[in-house]
């Protein structure tokens, strides 16, 4: 191979592969920095959208004082008379700049005017007689109107915006989206073109829910990207333009001293940025052995550089997961809600509990100070809220209490929990029991979230269908008990069970039979399993059980017991047209007696279930040893 051969086989794997790479590296950092981009400018845009329509909220809010404080209305209101009323009620709306207004009392609506299909940000605020005398109705108001706000929207962040009461748009001011529900966030596709959405709901009159959603265009980031890409192009191209004329020219004088540059060239090429090429002479290859040195070093320093930002981000990064795993503890969550109440209106002490669905405690108090000698009060307090299921107060004996229901969102029907507290210098000020209902409440909220946390994590690991874990979480089980079994030099079974003929069952009788007959095999399997093992759905209609502290015997037998049980169970036909039987061969392994290793005995259990099939089916069969193990008996 001739040296120019050789030369242009370096400029290639030196200069263009790398190039190559940094263009596809460049190319993904543009198209997510431009995305990244774009989804800050909708988060903007939705926070200006909840920001403006809480402003209006609160300008109505202001306006239906103006309202309230009218003696002609309560007047108009005491005398009866609906026109009065009416003729009053527009009046003082045009004077508040209200977009409507209503005026309900005992749950009907007396007064509705202004507009009633399109004002939105309602406030809302009692009408009573005398400041201290009952209310005598209720008051609705509104300022803004869907479109008005809709292009106070988009004049803020130049996103398109659109306004929706329950399937019907109010207002939009781009694509209305119609026939698509609003994403909390996603991406919606209209007439070929996608739009990045972000949408949250917003309350409204006579407690309903308005959806509202601000949308940008995704060509936009397109064509940022397209010409992000293209200068990156050209640059790369001059780049390499450059860096080939420049290897023409010196590849003429690099005879004598090549194999020492290429040599220090590959190392470098390797990462060892501490190689030093040599510089003898004052030539052109010295100024070359100089720029080489001088970038290795640039580029040691920037790995270093690299690393360090690394150590801080991975700190970051514990310390934000740290934060979010204190939220989703709900022991630690309680001692902070009853720590804040406490504190925060001045008690003396404080506890809270946590409920089941069935109102039982399940979890033990949650305590804040020395609760000894207000126990009576607190319990007092306590029975209240439980009996009135509402905010309740108690005082005995100097002391005071303050006892509120942990009730989620929307609900009134059952108590997450609850949380009471007390002190025993003074009473409690209205002030400071409005104080403590808010946090009870952002407490429940809280609580609530922990809860759907916990669901959405069962149902991430658990096969929806047969109700037994997924693939993953077994993967996940046996890797755990492998490891504990190593650590403790215990015994671990495995299981693994195929229904029998399983593709005649859905040929013949169709897949909802089969699907039957999986939900059938599976409760069985659940039934046999004790508190400690781990069946999951395996695949298909394969399915499998970790048996922890279990040999190859007893995994045996466990086996053999579900495959009888399995063999007894009779399936009623979906048609009703009598039952089906159905049988399972099953494999059995264990570890140490036949595997090493969480490969070793998914592959062994596996192979005994076809060892099982090939013998004639409806059979448990064990696995034969691993000829792998180190030790015999023991753990490699």
């Amino acid at each position: 191979m001739s040296f120019r051969t050789r030369l242009t086989l370096f400029f290639v794997l030196i200069v263009i592969v790398p190039m190559l790479s940094v263009a596809v590296i460049v190319f993904r950092l543009i198209s997510e920095n431009e995305t990244g981009k774009a989804d800050a400018r909708v988060a903007e845009g939705q926070a200006a959208a909840r920001g403006l329509y809480t402003e209006y909220s609160d300008e109505a809010s202001a306006a239906l004082e103006r309202v309230a404080k009218d003696s002609q209305l309560a007047q108009a209101l005491t005398s009866g008379n609906p026109g009065l009323v009416r003729r009053r009620a527009t009046a003082l709306a045009a004077d508040a700049g209200l977009k409507r207004l209503t005026i309900s009392s005992g749950g009907r609506v007396l007064v509705d005017v202004g507009s009633r299909s399109n004002a939105i940000a309602a406030a809302r605020r009692d009408l009573a007689t005398t400041p201290a005398g009952p209310p005598m109705g209720r008051l609705e108001g509104s300022t803004v109107v869907a479109r008005s706000y809709a292009l106070r929207v988009k004049r803020i962040s130049s996103l398109d915006v659109v306004v929706r009461r329950a399937e019907t748009n109010l207002a939009a001011t781009g694509p209305p989206f119609t026939g698509h529900p609003l994403p909390n966030v996603g991406t919606l596709e209209v007439s070929g073109s996608d739009f990045r959405v972000v949408s949250f709901e917003a309350p409204d009159f006579a407690q309903g829910r308005l959806r509202i959603a601000v949308a940008s265009s995704s060509e936009a980031v397109s064509d940022a990207v397209r010409s992000s890409r293209l200068l990156a192009i050209l640059v790369i191209a001059g780049f390499l333009v450059l860096a080939l004329a420049f290897g023409v020219a010196v590849s003429r004088s690099l005879q004598a001293q090549i194999g020492r540059f290429l040599d220090a060239a590959r190392r470098i090429g390797g990462g060892d940025f501490s190689t030093e090429v040599p510089t003898e002479g004052r030539d052109e290859f010295a100024d070359l052995g100089e720029e080489f040195n001088k970038m290795s070093r640039q580029l040691e320093a920037r790995l270093q550089e690299l690393r360090e930002g690394r150590q801080q981000l991975e700190s970051s990064i514990r310390r934000i997961g740290d934060t979010f795993t204190s939220t989703l503890d709900r022991e630690r969550l309680l001692e902070i809600v009853v720590r804040s109440a406490v504190e925060g209106i001045g008690a003396a002490c404080g506890r809270a509990s946590i409920n089941d669905a069935a109102g039982v405690s399940v979890e033990g108090n949650a305590h804040a100070g020395d609760v000894a000698g207000f126990e009576e009060v607190l319990g007092r307090a306590e029975r209240d809220a439980v009996a009135r299921s509402s905010p309740a107060e108690a005082a005995l004996n100097g002391h005071s209490a303050l006892a509120m229901p942990l009730r989620p969102s929307g609900r009134t029907d059952r108590a997450l929990g609850l949380i009471a507290v007390a002190r025993g210098e003074r009473p409690f000020t209205q002030g400071e029991r409005d104080l403590f209902n808010y946090l009870a409440g952002r407490a429940a909220v809280s609580i609530e979230n922990v809860d759907l946390h916990d669901l959405v994590h069962q149902q991430a690991v658990t096969d929806e269908l047969t109700g037994l874990f997924n693939h993953r979480r077994f993967q996940e089980v046996v890797a755990r008990e492998v490891e504990r079994a190593r650590r403790f030099e215990q015994d671990v079974g495995l299981l693994m069970l195929d229904i029998d003929d399983f593709k005649n069952v859905n040929d013949t009788w169709g897949h909802q039979q089969g699907d039957l007959v999986l939900r059938e095999v599976a409760r069985v399997l659940r039934e046999s399993s004790r508190e400690i093992d781990e069946p999951a759905r395996y695949g298909g209609e394969e399915l499998a059980v970790a048996l922890p502290q279990t040999d190859l015997a007893g995994a045996y037998r466990v086996g053999e017991r579900i495959r009888t049980l399995i063999e007894a169970l009779e399936v009623l036909r979906l048609d009703g047209r009598g039952s089906l039987r159905v049988t399972v061969s099953v494999g059995v392994a264990a570890m140490p007696e036949t595997a090493t290793g969480k490969d070793g005995l998914i592959a062994s259990a596996d192979a005994a279930l076809y060892e099982a099939k090939r013998g004639g089916k409806n059979r448990t069969a064990r696995a034969g040893h691993d000829p792998t193990r180190a030790v015999p008996g023991g753990y490699a």
